[in-house]
């Protein structure tokens, strides 16, 4: 069986991130998603969440998960963007994604998701992959469904008073789960 010629990913080194890579990548995600230098990006969640979005038990508990990998993406030896892969059967989920915020917007992100929909159906088999997105962000949702993710109108309500997640700043927060099938 032929497999799919990689995608041109430049300089970037792709690799599964390490405990010692937790700070970093909990830095990474914080500044991408909270406070003033998200706002350098577009994928900013300061207006509707404060607080953090993740710690580094949460960051860990993904390295350690065995049906997990968190996808680390290097460029001239410093880490510039990351994501989770998660391995459940023949699907895989996509998540904890994130780019430096000075660095979103010139087409590193679809070479990334690109690179883990590669990943998911060479080494798992996974045929579809997963995700889910805050309603509300209706800019993010239409860059995924240019991916070729559509919407299920399946629902997961936020996680209100964990504030893990965020701190809330409006009530009407939900997920919407995103498929993408990767035949």
């Amino acid at each position: 069986m032929e497999t799919a010629p990689r995608p041109d990913t430049g300089d970037l080194a792709f690799r599964e991130a390490t405990d010692a890579d937790v700070d970093a990548l909990v830095a990474l995600i914080e500044s991408a998603y909270r406070g003033d230098s998200s706002r350098v990006g577009w994928t900013t969640e300061a207006d509707i969440l404060e607080g953090q979005r993740t710690d580094p038990e949460g960051v860990l508990a993904v390295i350690k998960s065995p049906d997990s990998r968190l996808l680390t993406v290097e460029r001239d030896g410093a880490i510039i963007a990351c994501c989770q892969l998660e391995h459940r059967g023949s699907s895989a989920y996509f998540g904890m994604f994130a780019v430096r915020p000075d660095l979103q917007g010139g087409g590193l992100g679809k070479v990334i998701i690109a690179e883990a929909e590669r990943t998911v159906r060479e080494e798992w088999g996974a045929t579809e992959m997963q995700m889910t997105v805050i309603t509300v962000r209706e800019d993010l949702i239409a860059w995924y469904e240019r991916r070729g993710y559509r919407r299920t109108g399946e629902m997961t309500p936020f996680p209100y008073g964990d504030e893990r997640f965020g701190i809330p700043q409006r009530s009407d927060l939900q997920f919407e789960l995103l498929v993408k099938p990767l035949g």
